[in-house]
């Protein structure tokens, strides 16, 4: 089944807060689907289908379900790490293409800053398969992220200046939005500048941890043609998973390399038909590689790619996260798909803020990763257009 042109996002919203200590999660799910229903012009007992992954609380959308008030025909609860709600827009689509539901929810929610936590690679990692062989070593998300930058440096001679770029990029972009956390303007220079955290990583190759969450309605294009909203279709979407491959370990790409690619091919479009890209940022190194993976230029010519300021809306070849982003903005519950096509959609329909707003935007692109990308991950890709 295939998901182009078979529905349409029609609603979003995005939490406004960063540190929830007066709310539950269960509220943040619930209070991030009513924004998105009001911004639809819909209400709870229109939604036929519910979507949620690992941060929702209890058993997941059965508990949700019952919290927020819903009667969903259809459910699904596929975790994928941050990248599950990119992922949940392609199954939104695919379910309502064939007849599941018409009015799909997908929520996200978290409050790591509220509990003090921090991103790990997950709780009692001693009973995953793999973790007789890799918790005796003390992974850390970060640790794995700095052996991928690592590797594409020795491999294709990327410098921490050119990764730099990246949250240099993310920074111009902040600096427009009243949420963001880091509303502040940083230069090449202070990146590689603030403390090595996992060498060759420093502090501000590092996303934000914050609370918050967001939430997305994804309908039918019949309930689409009712609504009062700009439309923004989904013409592609694509997912894939990435592991160790029983130690054939090649750290300098992503699963970005297979989703991208059919997401493409079902959209009918080439990364050079984009006008803007939503990429996940967890860290400046999984920007560079994501958009190696998903064509926008060669594989180890990143580094060439971000440099000087070419991801900055009204200067460079590809704006890209023009909200700020992980690195800047938010990254709710630590992970950040969400608010990837939340972005897309706010520019697709001419809503990011005037000075990042991106001129005839009518093609986007969202990515992501879930996991860890120096271990295991999944990847997905969406492809939005304007109507």
């Amino acid at each position: 089944m295939r998901s182009q042109g078979s529905a349409y996002i029609a609603g979003i919203y995005e939490h406004p807060t960063r540190k929830a200590d007066d709310k539950s999660l269960a509220q943040l799910h619930a209070e991030v689907a009513r924004g998105a229903l009001l911004d639809a012009g819909l209400t709870k007992d229109d939604v036929d289908g519910y979507f949620c992954a690992g941060d929702a609380p209890g058993l997941g959308p059965l508990s949700m379900a019952e919290y927020i008030g819903l009667k969903p025909k259809h459910v699904e609860s596929t975790d994928v790490g941050g990248s599950s709600y990119i992922l949940h827009v392609g199954h939104a689509a695919r379910a309502i293409a064939s007849g599941k539901c018409s009015v799909a929810l997908i929520t996200l929610a978290g409050r790591p800053r509220a509990e003090g936590g921090a991103p790990s690679l997950g709780l009692r990692t001693e009973l995953f398969p793999e973790g007789g062989f890799e918790v005796p070593y003390g992974p850390a998300i970060v640790n794995a992220y700095g052996m991928c930058a690592m590797r594409h440096m020795y491999e294709y001679g990327t410098t921490s200046e050119q990764l730099a770029w990246i949250k240099v990029a993310a920074s111009h972009h902040a600096q427009h939005n009243p949420h963001a956390m880091l509303r502040d303007v940083v230069t090449v220079e202070d990146v590689i500048n603030s403390p090595i955290v996992a060498d060759p990583l420093h502090r501000l190759d590092c996303c934000v941890v914050s609370d918050g969450g967001g939430a997305i309605i994804v309908v039918s294009p019949e309930v689409a043609k009712t609504l009062n909203r700009p439309r923004v279709k989904v013409i592609g979407a694509a997912e894939a998973l990435k592991y160790h491959l029983g130690g054939k370990v090649d750290l300098t790409y992503s699963g970005g390399v297979e989703s991208g690619k059919r997401a493409f091919a079902e959209a009918g479009v080439t990364p050079a038909d984009i006008k803007y890209a939503s990429v996940y940022d967890s860290f400046t190194i999984t920007v560079l590689m994501q958009l190696e993976d998903l064509g926008f230029c060669e594989k180890g010519k990143g580094g060439q790619f971000v440099a000087d300021g070419n991801l900055i809306s009204g200067v460079g070849k590809l704006p890209f996260n023009t909200d700020g982003g992980g690195l800047c903005n938010n990254h709710p519950g630590n992970r950040g798909g969400m608010t990837k096509v939340l972005e897309a959609v706010r520019q697709l329909r001419g809503e990011a803020h005037p000075a990042v707003q991106v001129k005839n935007c009518d093609l986007a692109l969202a990515h992501g990763t879930g996991g860890s990308l120096g271990t295991r991950h999944g990847s997905a890709t969406v492809i939005l257009e304007r109507e």
